[in-house]
């Protein structure tokens, strides 16, 4: 009697260890890993392979790693080129293929530098995030569809925020006079979101940052900048602002602020979520490009010598008509 009992119980501690143990989700940014978390809310336990701040291009896997993809139970990668480093490592560690690819419905763009390779950076068209999302929900049910309902609610509820977002957008931007809406980044991340949402872009490297600034591409930008008036320049949070600081000096105009493109912001910062992280970039670029100000001292300082001839012809005429009345008291 004792036996059955005691089988009893065991049974019902693995039914019970069964039904809390989280589905394991493993993201290579920040960006979709924030999006399971919506997604999956207290079902799911997500970890990154790139830290929050860090550059995806640049990242060198760690031992660690190798312990995250093997105890992972789903793999979220981006592709289109994103994560060369890791498909090798996948490949060598994980049994079976546990990788799900975000960008599986998306029309990529292709690289202008790069013949037959695309722009990785899809997630910046808010569009491509519901694609983006939608994959990952799909994820989720098939692998947990004991919480199909759970799921479905949460993604639904996500959907329709990001289709808000992308209405914001949209609206946002066309505050900006149509002359101004040239946008001037680091590295080559914001295509989709230029091409979706009207602004014309221009940056320093490619689409990845393990490339070297081309003297070319400094004096392309310059050129634009004095062409164009363009009031500001931004940076990211990801690459080092130092280039980006020398060219706003020397055009005496403006750091427009700071964009996050390949990493969401941490926990207190304005990009903190995938929605708080577009949102804030729009936010930042309308209000830089939209605004009236002049930045460049050399145009304030042709635009004040301007009045300085007239000034004077009028303090002339207003001296001897003064003097003639005088004269005739």
């Amino acid at each position: 009697m004792f036996k059955y009992l005691f089988l009893s119980f065991i049974l019902l501690f693995e039914m019970s260890f069964a039904q809390t143990e989280k589905l394991k989700v493993l993201a290579t940014t920040s960006m979709w890993a924030d999006m399971a978390r919506v997604i999956g809310s207290d079902f799911v336990d997500v970890e990154t392979i790139v830290p929050i701040g860090s550059d995806p291009h640049l990242y060198e896997p760690i031992p660690s790693d190798v312990q995250k993809i093997i105890k992972a139970d789903v793999i979220l990668v981006n592709g289109l080129t994103f994560e060369n480093w890791l498909v090798k490592l996948i490949t060598n560690v994980s049994e079976k293929n546990k990788s799900i690819l975000l960008t599986k419905n998306v029309t990529p763009i292709s690289s202008i530098d790069h013949q037959g390779a695309t722009d990785p950076h899809a997630w910046m068209d808010v569009e491509n995030g519901i694609l983006y999302s939608t994959e990952i929900y799909k994820a989720l049910v098939r692998l947990d569809p004991m919480h199909e309902r759970e799921y479905e609610f949460n993604f639904k509820t996500y959907k329709k925020q990001l289709e808000e977002l992308h209405q914001y957008i949209i609206s946002s931007i066309a505050k900006i006079p149509i002359e101004k809406r040239i946008l001037i980044t680091s590295h080559d991340a914001f295509q989709y979101y230029g091409k979706k949402y009207g602004l014309n872009l221009y940056s320093l490297l490619g689409i990845s940052t393990d490339a070297d600034v081309q003297s070319n591409d400094l004096i392309e930008i310059n050129r634009i900048i004095k062409e164009k008036k363009v009031p500001a320049v931004f940076v990211e949070s990801t690459i080092n602002p130092k280039i980006m600081q020398g060219i706003q000096s020397e055009n005496k105009i403006k750091i427009g602020g700071k964009l996050f493109a390949d990493s969401l912001g941490d926990e207190h910062s304005e990009g903190s979520t995938y929605i708080n992280m577009i949102k804030h970039n729009t936010d930042v670029i309308v209000s830089a490009l939209s605004t009236d100000e002049l930045f460049n001292s050399d145009s304030n300082n042709a635009t004040n010598s301007k009045w300085i001839i007239p000034f004077l012809i009028v303090f002339y005429i207003v001296s001897i008509i003064s003097l003639i009345l005088i004269n005739k008291k």
